[in-house]
């Protein structure tokens, strides 16, 4: 054997013909494709009605066109497969909100973090809430295998040595959440963007106590000698930090994610199964007829009148969308009390306030500023955009001019532009309520495939065009 590979490097030598492997990131530019490994969840990846979306799709887009290659993205059926597909170097690498740990760095290497998150023992409203180790003795705790909870839970079980645990490989921390909420399950653990996120679909989920802090998130490359795409990943996450880009995916899946109401989720969930049936078809008909999102114009209807066809404010507006006399007049309403005039004036008032947004904006930003537009009127709007670029923010951006919306309560700033005061804190409210319902409304209406959970976001950028192939492990 040791003749045979001698005499085949002399005869490389000799021909010219073995070269050394190429890095890696030269490797990914010549097959012009990126492959890159995730696991279904909403705050993760998921397919949505018009394509991929989802937070760690926003990112790993990014970098594709960083390197000017395409986006492979896949997930595997099982959380624990994830990171067996970056060892064995079928993907590039995993980009599934992985926590930094001890044992996951014996495995791969991990680019630099770019979330911090905490991890909480969670339990359903009215039980006996957790607060110390003990009290979870008293119930059952399941956790997803190959977590990072995991590694916690055996870390304070030193301290607790009675504590015991099912670990599940066969599920997601969105399935875990939901058993808790419906009383299956007494205990899981989440980590805080996780619990965020559900507790919009879950609202009697609550967390009990902090199970650990301050870990890590980040991207889990193959531990070898070539660090050229983790280099160039590093690069892009620093980039992405420094311009605002990781700000505004965040803002754009999880900025309204911290506001909960639990019992205006509650009277929500109650009112989907109770009285949405009865206007679902005509959401659904005027929608189509306008190439709009029904679910979209539901959860504006119920931030305007709680889908009540007789809703009457003191100032005089009307109906399931609550029109104006003059908007009613405008979009050729006769009567705002019949549910379906007022639901078709409603989508084309929206649609015509929508015109007004520079067509440069992409979605979603270009409906939130529109729906806050609906809200306060075009010329608050305009104002507090004014506002954005005096302070050198953004007035294109949803998250920059919501900041901003508010101080046209302030002479300060509302002196400075042409409407003058406004009370501009309501606009922000009303659009963020409108996310909030909007993201429920998608999740109660998906299919049972995994693959649609998460909040959707109308018209992301992407949908529909061929950056983006999915594949099968």
């Amino acid at each position: 054997m040791r003749l045979l590979t001698v005499f085949v490097t002399s005869l490389c030598v000799f021909l010219g013909t073995c070269s050394e492997t190429p890095p890696l990131l030269e490797q990914i530019k010549d097959r012009g494709t990126l492959r890159v490994v995730t696991r279904y969840s909403p705050v993760t990846f998921y397919q949505g009605a018009r394509g991929p979306a989802g937070a760690e799709y926003e990112l790993a887009r990014g970098l594709a066109r960083e390197l000017g290659v395409k986006l492979e993205m896949y997930a595997t059926d099982s959380f624990i497969d994830v990171l067996p597909q970056v060892i064995q170097g079928k993907a590039d690498f995993a980009a599934a909100a992985l926590t930094v740990t001890e044992n996951r760095k014996a495995q791969v290497q991990f680019s630099e973090p770019y979330k911090i998150t905490n991890e909480h023992v969670i339990y359903k409203v009215g039980t006996t809430r957790p607060r110390k180790l003990d009290d979870l003795l008293t119930g059952t705790l399941e956790v997803l295998t190959g977590s990072s909870h995991v590694e916690s839970l055996e870390k304070l079980r030193q301290d607790a040595p009675d504590l015991t645990w099912i670990e599940n490989p066969d599920t997601e921390v969105e399935d875990l959440l939901y058993r808790v909420a419906s009383g299956e399950l007494d205990y899981t653990v989440a980590d805080t963007l996780e619990f965020n996120v559900s507790r919009n679909y879950h609202p009697d989920i609550r967390i009990g106590m902090d199970l650990d802090n301050a870990h890590q998130i980040a991207w889990a490359f193959r531990k070898n000698e070539d660090r050229s795409l983790l280099e160039a990943a590093n690069a892009y996450l620093e980039k992405i930090k420094a311009n605002g880009g990781l700000a505004r995916i965040d803002e754009r899946y999880f900025g309204h994610a911290h506001r909960f109401d639990y019992v205006g989720t509650r009277s929500f969930l109650r009112d989907i199964e109770r009285i949405l049936p009865s206007y679902r078809f005509l959401f659904e008909e005027v929608a189509m007829t306008h190439e709009m999102d029904w679910r979209l114009l539901a959860a504006v209807s119920y931030q305007e009148s709680h889908w009540n066809p007789q809703a009457v404010s003191p100032t005089g507006v009307r109906g399931m969308m609550m029109l104006t006399n003059n908007t009613a007049k405008q979009m050729k309403v006769a009567d705002r009390l019949d549910p379906h005039q007022s639901i078709l004036g409603g989508a084309k008032y929206l649609q015509r306030v929508k015109k007004k947004i520079p067509e440069r904006i992409p979605e979603p930003d270009r409906t939130w500023l529109a729906l806050a537009a609906y809200n306060v009127g075009w010329g608050h709007l305009e104002d507090a955009r004014i506002i954005a670029e005096i302070q050198g923010l953004n007035p294109d951006s949803w998250r920059d001019v919501k900041e901003c919306l508010p101080l046209l309560t302030q002479k300060q700033w509302y002196k400075r532009v042409k409407r003058g005061y406004a009370r501009g804190w309501e606009p922000v409210r009303y659009v963020e309520n409108i996310r909030s319902y909007l993201d429920i409304l998608k999740w109660k209406t998906a299919t049972s495939n995994p693959r649609r959970l998460g909040p959707l976001e109308p018209g992301d950028p992407g949908y529909g065009n061929n950056e983006m192939v999915i594949t099968s492990p």
